[in-house]
């Protein structure tokens, strides 16, 4: 009997961590991705190295030659400093495009815990955006859903205070821009806009 109760909740710990077959991974709570088409294996960030810290995502590793850079200086609240933001590749694939930039802290306290986000509780690059000045068109961050609770396919930021020296490496998957479209703009709230960045 005491076997049994054992072995019991074991199977319940393995499941809750996704470890037994035809179990999914996660707790439930609406943060995992689930679209109908692939994109999701192709664009969602891979697990953190060990050396870095649990908050930090990387970008697709195939982007890292710098595009198109800014300086700037940035504050949110009681937090000024001064930033470099690299883009490292805006990559089409199919009917989607992936964005990655590095965002690094020259100076002072940078906020990426919010501070690329749509709102004070949203911990995403989300308000990240591409803008087609030919066809007068802004493409979103896309999400994995329609509901209110969709989450954007894009990097996580909470808990991200860079002190000087410090990088993140962030990305943002976008809907494709037509083919014709060969450069397009970037919006990064608090940053500002890159214009004509190249789409390969």
């Amino acid at each position: 009997m005491r076997k049994t109760i054992v072995l019991a909740m074991a199977a319940v710990a393995l499941a809750g961590c996704g470890v037994l077959p035809g179990v999914p991974q996660g707790s439930g709570s609406g943060g995992e991705e689930r679209q109908s088409r692939p994109v999701s294996e192709s664009t969602t960030a891979s697990a953190p190295e060990p050396t870095q810290e649990p908050t930090q995502e990387s970008a697709p590793a195939q982007q890292s030659a710098v595009i198109a850079t800014k300086e700037t200086k940035v504050g949110t609240g009681d937090m000024y400093g001064e930033a470099r933001v690299d883009l490292t590749g805006l990559k089409r694939q199919g009917r989607t495009a992936t964005l990655t930039w590095v965002i690094t802290a020259l100076d002072g306290k940078v906020n990426v815990h919010n501070g690329l986000s749509t709102g004070t509780l949203d911990y995403t690059v989300s308000g990240v955006a591409l803008i087609d000045p030919v066809n007068a068109k802004r493409y979103r961050v896309a999400r994995n859903g329609t509901g209110a609770d969709a989450a954007c396919v894009c990097s996580r930021t909470q808990g991200q205070f860079l002190e000087k020296g410090e990088a993140s490496t962030l990305y943002a998957v976008f809907a494709a821009p037509p083919a014709d479209v060969s450069t397009i703009n970037v919006e990064m709230p608090g940053i500002g806009v890159f214009t004509d960045v190249p789409i390969s």
